[in-house]
Parts: structure tokens; sequence; C-alpha cells
């Protein structure tokens, strides 16, 4: 618990320092709030089509026009920032619920068992992490669901080998051989002393993995391998407005304009964090 209270001080001090890792978290911060005030928020149904106003230019009444139903924009792109961060704490959970204790197991306890763990997170990285996704996603079937699942899948290969790594690095701490000396099992060492030291890279890894599932989601969803109409997912509205960019480009421009903000915003946070909990990046944030 110390452990943890000691992490989230240094994170919080480092970002103060570092002004685009603040502008990242401002753009989270809003992103979070639009999607929890989601009805409150949209002006309009993002369902409700509207086919005498197809493809109106942005109005006064429409602020960012409307589609090729004549549903609102900008009330489909409020109601994507739900899906769009569901996408991205899910792919992320089945990440880390996988990946932590496969690289946890695999840094503490090493020989056979480390060779055959890093084996076979070499035949998953042998695949790039999108083709890996779509190839899942064709087997389980197009929808949400197993999008999400995809991309946790595609992403378990980072979780093992960072967690590894800093596992490896831990194992044979003075406190940890205290704790092994003093008769403490094997799942008890690492919950308590090695598990609180990975957390780090691990949340920087989280932060920056939840910007790449949201985009590898919108690249599902524009082939059409992901959320299903009506679904608003700002990688579908991506693939339906590309129809119709030379007689209404803002059917496609602003759910693209909402990928590269949020993704932005991601990227920019974990930039920070990294800088934030790493000793030596500290005195340069």
């Amino acid at each position: 618990m110390a452990r943890s209270r000691h992490l989230l001080w240094d994170a919080a001090r480092g970002l103060v320092r570092h002004r685009s890792a603040l502008v990242g978290l401002a753009v989270v911060t809003a992103l979070l709030l639009v999607a929890l005030f989601a009805p409150l928020l949209a002006p309009h149904d993002p369902l409700l089509p509207r086919m005498r106003e197809r493809l109106t230019p942005p109005s006064s009444k429409h602020w960012l026009g409307q589609d090729e139903l004549g549903r609102d924009i900008l009330s489909r792109i409020i109601y994507g920032a739900r899906i769009s961060l569901t996408i991205g704490i899910v792919s992320v959970g089945v990440g880390m619920a996988v990946g932590v204790p496969w690289g946890l197991a695999s840094g503490f306890y090493g020989g056979k068992f480390d060779i055959l763990t890093q084996r076979s997170i070499d035949i998953l990285l042998s695949f790039p992490s999108i083709l890996l996704a779509i190839l899942i996603v064709t087997v389980l079937g197009p929808s949400l669901w197993n999008a999400m699942v995809a991309i946790g899948i595609a992403s378990i290969p980072a979780y093992t080998r960072v967690v590894r790594g800093s596992t490896l690095a831990i194992r044979d701490a003075e406190y940890v051989q205290a704790a092994r000396a003093m008769g403490a099992a094997d799942a008890r060492i690492l919950v308590r002393h090695v598990l609180p030291n990975v957390l780090g890279p691990v949340v920087v890894l989280s932060t920056l993995y939840t910007a790449s599932a949201i985009l590898t989601a919108a690249g599902l969803g524009f082939l059409g391998l992901g959320a299903q109409a009506p679904t608003p997912e700002w990688g579908a509205m991506l693939s339906r407005g590309r129809e119709y960019l030379r007689v209404a480009p803002h059917v496609s421009a602003f759910p693209g304009l909402a990928i590269f903000v949020s993704v932005l915003g991601f990227n920019l946070l974990g930039d920070g964090l990294r800088d934030a909990l790493d000793p030596r990046l500290r005195g340069k944030v």
C-alpha cells in the first residue's frame, strides 16, 4: 500500500512539471467526462435517421452536420467516446490479466519455463498487432466484443516482455532474498515485493496501449470487422463517410479528428507518466 501511494505521488509530482502530459491529462479527462455524461451532452438521438436532412453541413442546429442517414454527427461522436474508451479499457484489461502474471512467473522462475514462455511470445510478436487482431476477429466473427478481445490478445506480448524484464531486475534484490530467507512463499514474494515494483512500467504501458487500442479498433471498424451498424463507433463512421468525401467531407473529417485527439491525449499522458516514473528521467522533466 505504501509503495502504491509513493508511486501515485511520484506520478502526480512529475506530471505537474510536464506540460505536454498536462495537455494529455486534460484531453483524457475531457474524454472520460464526455463518455460518462453522453446522454446529457448529446443534443440529439445518435441513432435517429432524418433522410430529408442527409449530408447536411454543419449548422446552428447540428454543429458538426449530419451523416448519410441524416443522423447528428456530434451526438454520434459523443456516444462513440463511450465505445472507444470501453474498447481501450477492456483490451488493456485482457492484456494485463494474461501478460502480467505470465511475465512475473517467467522472470521469477526462469529456466525452461522462461524459455518456453519467451518462444511463445516470439511467435505472437512475429505477427503485426493489427494483422493478429484481424486474424482473431476473422476467426471469432466481426463484432465489438470480439474486436476488444482480439486487441487485448495482441497486447499480451508487450505486457509479458515488460513485466519479465522488470522482474529479472528485481528477483535478486536484497529485500526479495530476505523475504525468501524468512520462509515466505513464492506467491507472497511475487504479490508483496515484486508486483508493486513493476507497476510503474505497467501503468505507462497501459496508458500507451489504450491509445493503440483505440486506433486499432478504429482500423477494425473501418474494415467492417469491429462495431456493426448502427453503433456510433468512430472507425465505422469514418469508413461510411469516405463515400461522400467530395460532397460532404465533414462526415469523415470529424470522426477522424476525434480519433486523432483521443490517441494524441493518451500518448502525451503516457509519455509524461514514463518521464515521471523513470528515476533516470525525473531530473529532465
